[in-house]
């Protein structure tokens, strides 16, 4: 990106950085990925062009520069928690701590109450059977996963590398499944001059292209991992850790972006934007309405809640380690230093189990609100704080690049405004 930053040959990329690559795309790509289409899709063409060209730069952007924020300091041990401390003092490095937690905490708790949902709904729909007991699917699913999520990040990693695999050749399959049934329908009636043509007409595109700009940041969003990446990278690599995390952001943003958006205009060009709507209203993920639309698909409907319970178990263990380092941080500041090590781990264990679970139990109405205020937090600390951060501090200075920190910073501010008007 010509930033002035000296990339020495540094080490090749192995295996073990294939798993990072791999832990960051189960992190982003979530069972979000069947909602996509249809929330890009609505608009017709051009919203799907503008995420095409505008997903890759805004998402490696945005996470490189969170990734040299806590690379900021070269003690592997200093997290985003640690290191905000560092930079903005006690007072402000406990503000970021807490919203960094209270930012992914509330993802967390929506893939719990969401897998235990699915899979009630995969017993009722396609096993015809009764729905297990909430009480203990909840429990054995976020128990489950809890158990892997403290097993260390190297198991973590490795065990989201290996869910992420079926998970691209499932998309895969489907994306090509669909082929035979593409249609022009959304290349119908687009012409520049007519989206221009009258004042309606251009609010409604110009309203469609700011709300799709959200649904961009957190379809790709893996900030929750970005701080172990950077520990890990600081601990292998040292000196060359920054341009190697860049390497592992950049294929894994790379891979994101190919597979994600073939699905997503394989399902855009076997449907209309009528079809996007009536999907939307019916609240219904893509594969769901596919097969109800294509009598030949119906093994989409059996497919389709086994994507969703891959996608959400991955980015579950994904959101964890980000979710855990947010709590860790907040015990050891507010015990000043006493709780800390593998007793604060446990806490941390213990805390975020009981509240998953109930919530997964619970599943109560106020979930996706509690979701969409993470969304502009979460905007606040991937965007402006680390363009913020290059600015403000000198150890940051050799990172500045002034057209890529704006368009950063634009994308930020356009986000987080989207993400409060969908929220009121």
């Amino acid at each position: 990106m010509g930033d002035g930053i000296s990339h020495a040959k540094h080490p090749k990329f192995d295996k073990d950085d294939l798993i990072w690559t791999l832990s960051l795309f189960g992190t982003a790509i979530g069972a979000g990925v069947l909602f996509l289409p249809i929330n890009a899709g609505v608009g017709g063409l051009i919203p799907l062009l503008v995420v095409l060209f505008l997903a890759f730069p805004m998402t490696f952007l945005a996470h490189r520069g969170l990734c040299r924020f806590v690379l900021g300091s070269d003690k592997p041990a200093d997290d985003i928690t640690f290191v905000a401390e560092t930079y903005f003092g006690k007072g402000g490095g406990f503000l970021v701590t807490l919203l960094y937690f209270f930012a992914i905490l509330p993802i967390l708790l929506v893939y719990s109450a969401n897998l235990t949902t699915t899979l009630s709904e995969f017993f009722i729909h396609q096993l015809g059977l009764e729905a297990p007991n909430r009480l203990i699917s909840s429990f054995l699913i976020v128990g489950i996963l809890m158990l892997v999520s403290i097993s260390g990040s190297s198991i973590v990693t490795k065990a989201m590398s290996l869910l992420v695999f079926p998970f691209i050749i499932i998309l895969m399959v489907i994306a090509c499944f669909l082929i035979p049934h593409w249609n022009g329908a959304i290349f119908e009636n687009i012409s520049f001059v007519s989206l221009f043509s009258s004042q309606e007409n251009r609010q409604s595109m110009i309203v469609t292209l700011w709300l799709v700009v959200p649904v961009l940041v957190f379809s790709f969003n893996h900030s929750p991992i970005i701080s172990s990446l950077a520990c890990h990278c600081k601990e292998k690599y040292r000196h060359y850790a920054e341009p190697k995390s860049s390497q592992i952001i950049g294929y894994a943003v790379a891979l994101m972006v190919v597979v994600v958006m073939f699905f997503v205009f394989s399902c855009a060009l076997c449907l209309t934007p009528e079809d996007f709507a009536t999907a939307k209203t019916q609240n219904v993920n893509i594969l769901t309405y596919i097969a109800n639309k294509f009598p030949e698909a119906t093994f989409l409907a059996y497919v389709s809640p086994i994507v969703a319970l891959i996608a959400m178990s991955k980015s579950f263990l994904g959101h964890y380690l980000g979710s855990a380092e947010g709590l860790n941080g907040i015990l050891y500041k507010v015990s000043n230093g006493k709780l800390q090590g593998k007793f604060a781990h446990t806490i941390t264990a213990v805390i975020t189990f009981l509240i998953a679970w109930f919530v997964a139990y619970k599943n109560p109405s106020v979930i996706g609100i509690i979701e969409s205020i993470g969304g502009p937090v979460l905007a606040v600390l991937l965007f402006l704080m680390p363009a913020y951060a290059i600015y403000k501090f000198d150890v940051l200075k050799k990172y500045r690049n002034k057209w890529t920190d704006i368009f950063v910073v634009i994308m930020g501010l356009i986000g987080i405004s989207a993400a409060i008007k969908g929220l009121l």
